[in-house]
């Protein structure tokens, strides 16, 4: 195996496995309410949240308020290889995603400014020691944040719109890998962080009645960028040296836009029902390249300065249907489901996200303390459907970076919330 198609295999570092919580590597965990709900609130204007998903329906919230909210995700997976032999483990550590939003304005006026802070990636992933796709990847860490200040206006008292500037503030990755060398295995690790990026959240709310409620939001695509991030190599013989000479590099993941249309029902006083699709605009991700450098220049992978993976995502669709009951004033329970169509075609299914199709069932209880303080709690589950890939799929794409074998994943994804109104 070459040096440059050692590092080709950790083309996808940036991705992490936030693919374990949503298609791709896409995280959609926006607030315990609409966790509970399946994921809906494109077409609802029910909560602080809606900055996120929908920033139009913000200024349709009847008062100002915080809510804070965290879940901890919970992954089982499994690797079977091509070649047969034991099934492999995935050692995943616990991570907690968070949100915080916060709106304010005049209750009787028609706008509403809102500050909002969410981690949209982040995860930490070990496989077990000796997995036959260890020279592709055996750890990884990502983290971020995002901050996003949002403003949302009522035309009339029907039909509202509403903005936020996404903030990429702070991302960090380190992807760990082994290198197998003549006589022995080497060790690889990239760490960096990404520069400060920048796109925006739309959209407009339209509640034509009491009982029905449309929106349609769009998010823009934001360009993850880490330059001169940190190469180390753990026990390189001579000739592995003489061939990768950089211990810097610079690389960028496209984070894709997407576009989310939503349908709120409320046949009455205590049940409100959601029903949203969002539409990913994965193609964007075509493929990832890494530039390698040493003392700020252009640094030596076998016979060229770069590597690159190929990735070839599809767009995809996600399907939500939740509800909310209040049982009482205080009260409210709430179910959900979604389907989660994977942007990855077959053969190119890479250790740091072994995606496919996933089916999602989710459960949540609110509950009012005061008139002002309430708490939420949500349950998610995720089967992601088996997904095998043969060596002959890997031939045919040009994608022998990665690893010829079966994957199956589970995750269960507890959180808790708390809402003050004033």
């Amino acid at each position: 195996m070459t040096v440059k198609s050692l590092l080709l295999a950790g083309g996808a570092f940036l991705v992490g496995t936030s693919g374990a919580l949503a298609s791709g590597f896409q995280v959609y965990l926006p607030s315990q309410q609409s966790i509970g709900m399946g994921g809906v609130g494109v077409g609802l204007s029910m909560e602080q949240a809606a900055q996120f998903m929908n920033p139009g329906a913000m200024a349709m919230l009847r008062q100002n308020g915080v809510q804070v909210g965290a879940s901890a995700t919970f992954a089982r997976s499994a690797f079977r290889s091509a070649n047969g032999g034991e099934q492999r483990e995935l050692q995943n550590t616990v991570v907690t995603p968070f949100n915080v939003y916060a709106s304010f304005g005049p209750k009787e006026g028609k706008w509403r400014g809102g500050i909002s802070v969410y981690t949209p990636y982040g995860s930490q992933l070990k496989y077990a020691d000796g997995w036959e796709g260890r020279f592709a990847l055996t750890e990884i860490t990502l983290q971020s944040v995002y901050v996003q200040p949002t403003f949302s206006y009522a035309i009339t008292d029907k039909l509202s719109v509403g903005a936020g500037l996404m903030i990429l503030a702070y991302g960090s990755v380190n992807l760990q890998r082994d290198i197998a060398l003549p006589s022995a295995e080497g060790h690889i690790t990239l760490d960096g962080t990404t520069k400060p990026a920048f796109g925006v959240n739309a959209g407009i709310f339209f509640k034509p009645s009491d009982k029905l409620s449309v929106g349609v939001s769009y998010r823009s695509k934001i360009d993850a960028k880490v330059e001169g991030g940190d190469v180390t190599v753990v026990n390189p013989t001579p000739a592995l040296q003489s061939r990768f000479v950089g211990n810097k590099f610079d690389a960028t993941l496209p984070l894709p836009a997407s576009v989310n249309f939503g349908l709120g029902i409320t046949p009455n006083e205590k049940l409100t029902i959601g029903l949203d699709v969002n539409w990913t605009q994965w193609s964007e991700y075509r493929a990832l390249r890494f530039d390698f450098t040493k003392d700020g220049a252009a640094a030596q992978v076998g016979n060229d300065t770069f590597s690159e993976s190929k990735r070839s995502y599809e767009d995809a669709l996600t399907f939500r249907l939740g509800g909310q009951y209040k049982v009482t004033d205080k009260l409210a329970l709430r179910l959900g489901a979604a389907y989660d169509m994977t942007p990855v075609k077959d053969g190119y299914v890479t250790p740091e996200t072994p995606d496919n199709d996933r089916i999602i069932g989710t459960a949540g209880i609110g509950y009012d303390i005061t008139d002002k303080l309430g708490v939420d709690a949500s349950f998610m589950f995720q089967a992601i459907l088996k997904r095998t890939q043969t060596e002959a799929q890997l031939l045919d794409n040009g994608t022998t970076d990665r690893v010829a074998g079966t994957y199956r994943t589970n995750i269960s994804i507890p959180g808790i919330g708390v809402r003050y109104n004033f």
